[in-house]
């Protein structure tokens, strides 16, 4: 799986440590991230997320050249990308007509990891699931019929948050963009890993009917808690 959307389990103390990098030294790759992402930055200051933006300038080989972070009360929004060839290996598979629209998908993903730190639920389930192993569990409704990680539980969710933004900011384009994600999400697919989402991706498939809610998370939230069961099933 190409780690463009990698879980943020595990970030050192030291990343924070380096000063950030002024515009003037941003390298060209990394300018075309931000500005693709900035309309989901714009939106996360508006209603008043507090998300900050860290460049590392140190070569990063091999880390997702997105990601998110959560430290002192705050989300960073981390770009990985000097001596990392799939930062711009990932702006070259882009189609030119979703560039932009792509990457802010990418960027609400991360957005969606925020939220869920924000709320105190990170590696939560919803109410009325159990993450108990199916022996120490009876039939009750709502119980997941086998163990799901945690980091695919998020990993879930983001994806339906992008998806979620997708859909309210280009409609147009919503069913190329569904079409991408499902693509991603089914290349090299490891049944049961952090990145197997399809369970939910599915549930937002483009319909007229598929409806909006005033929040990008309320949306996402519905879809994510009616994937469980099936996610769990491997379906």
């Amino acid at each position: 799986m190409r780690p463009f959307l990698l879980a943020l389990s595990v970030f050192f103390a030291a990343l924070f440590s380096a000063p950030v990098c002024r515009a003037a030294d941003l390298t060209e790759t990394e300018t075309r991230w931000l500005k693709g992402a900035w309309p989901v930055v714009e939106f996360a200051r508006h209603s008043g997320l507090p998300l900050d933006i860290v460049v590392q300038p140190q070569p990063t080989p091999g880390a997702a050249p997105l990601a998110l972070a959560f430290v002192a009360g705050r989300c960073k929004l981390v770009l990985s990308m000097r001596g990392n060839s799939e930062a711009q290996a990932t702006l070259d598979r882009l189609e030119p007509e979703l560039f932009d629209a792509t990457l802010e998908l990418m960027a609400a993903h991360e957005l969606g990891h925020c939220r869920r730190y924000l709320d105190g639920a990170w590696y939560g389930l919803p109410s009325g699931f159990s993450a108990d192993p199916p022996e120490r569990r009876g039939n009750e409704p709502g119980e997941l019929p086998a163990p799901i990680s945690a980091a695919r539980l998020e990993e879930g969710y983001g994806d339906l948050v992008g998806l979620a933004w997708a859909q309210q900011h280009h409609p147009r384009l919503y069913p190329r963009l569904w079409a991408w994600l499902v693509a991603e999400r089914s290349n090299d697919r490891v049944p049961g890993a952090d990145h197997d989402t399809l369970a939910w991706v599915h549930l937002a498939t483009p319909d007229p009917f598929l409806g909006r809610a005033a929040s990008i998370f309320e949306w996402a939230a519905a879809r994510w808690r009616a994937g469980l069961v099936d996610a769990a099933r491997g379906d």
